[in-house]
């Protein structure tokens, strides 16, 4: 019964959405687990005739099946788009999902470097090779100004205003942002940009990009993460570090210095604010710790 409606769906999904192929199959996977609850439950409802406590029975069958909070969501997510096209497509004249709540999902937090543990990292770096000083001006980048790695990857000679201790960045969905940039990122990205990047000759294209490899290409995103897992452990440092960490640590280490929480949510580029507040969680774990390591009511 409801294979016609699959069919519409996929349909809308390519065509209305223009979702990649892996996107369509994860929600028809989705809408097709819901089917398999309908015919071992036997219920012979079509889409329009589905009420809520249906799809409640369901996600308790998915919970059961031993999927986790974030599949689950997503399930339900997939759902919510089926519905979505039935509305639409006048399938259906109600939106049985519209009070279907999903799982509350505990927001990972996320490894953090202390300030001596960058530094120990970025001391890792050997100046005596042609990329260490572009490796070092990297690593400043990033913490100093709190970058994804996209960012530094794509920052460009003409968005450096270093005289004004700031650079142009280019962040999600194009948006450009002012940030500031520390002295020692300065410093080391001046080393970098008048005695070693003279030395290689960019591509076309890529004159105006800082950061190059021996080609005259911009780097890779992958390439980020090979010198920093080189570097870390060179460090002898046991936690889980990826470019995304420095700019985790950038952010923790002005929450936990009193920074207020607008400015980090501008200096990160944040669309929203409640994005940036994960740092209010990694700054109370720190308090906390602070107390058991301390306060004498806590030992």
């Amino acid at each position: 019964m409801w294979e016609v409606y699959k069919k519409g769906f996929k349909s809308y999904l390519q065509l209305e959405k223009s979702l990649a192929g892996h996107s369509v199959e994860a929600y028809l996977r989705d809408l097709e687990k819901l089917t398999t609850f309908f015919e071992g439950a036997d219920l012979q409802k079509a889409p329009a005739e589905v009420e809520l406590k249906d799809l409640q029975g369901f996600i308790k069958w998915v919970a059961e099946l031993g999927m986790t909070q974030r599949s689950q969501s997503r399930i339900i997510s997939g759902i919510r788009a089926f519905y979505k096209y039935c509305l639409l497509e006048d399938i259906s004249k109600k939106d049985p999902t519209t009070l279907l709540e999903a799982p509350k999902l505990m927001r990972q937090l996320p490894d953090v470097l202390a300030f001596e543990e960058i530094e120990a990292i970025i001391s890792q770096v050997d100046l005596s090779t042609p990329e260490g000083e572009r490796n070092k001006a990297i690593l400043e980048t990033m913490y100093s100004c709190g970058l994804r790695v996209s960012e530094v990857i794509n920052l460009r000679l003409s968005a450096l205003y270093l005289d004004v201790e700031f650079v142009r960045v280019i962040g999600k969905g194009n948006k450009e942002r002012l940030v500031p940039i520390g002295s020692s990122a300065i410093k080391q990205i001046l080393r970098y940009k008048n005695y070693s990047r003279v030395h290689t000759a960019p591509k076309p294209g890529e004159e105006d990009m800082l950061f190059l490899n021996r080609y005259g290409k911009r780097l890779s995103r992958v390439m980020i993460f090979i010198i920093i897992k080189d570097l870390v452990k060179k460090a002898g440092i046991n936690k889980v570090v990826s470019p995304h960490t420095f700019r985790h640590s950038f952010a923790t280490h002005l929450v936990e210095g009193g920074a207020d929480l607008r400015a980090v949510q501008e200096m990160l580029g944040h669309e929203s604010i409640t994005t940036t507040e994960i740092y209010t969680h990694l700054d109370r774990e720190f308090l906390r710790r602070t107390l058991q390591e301390f306060h004498p009511a806590f030992k």
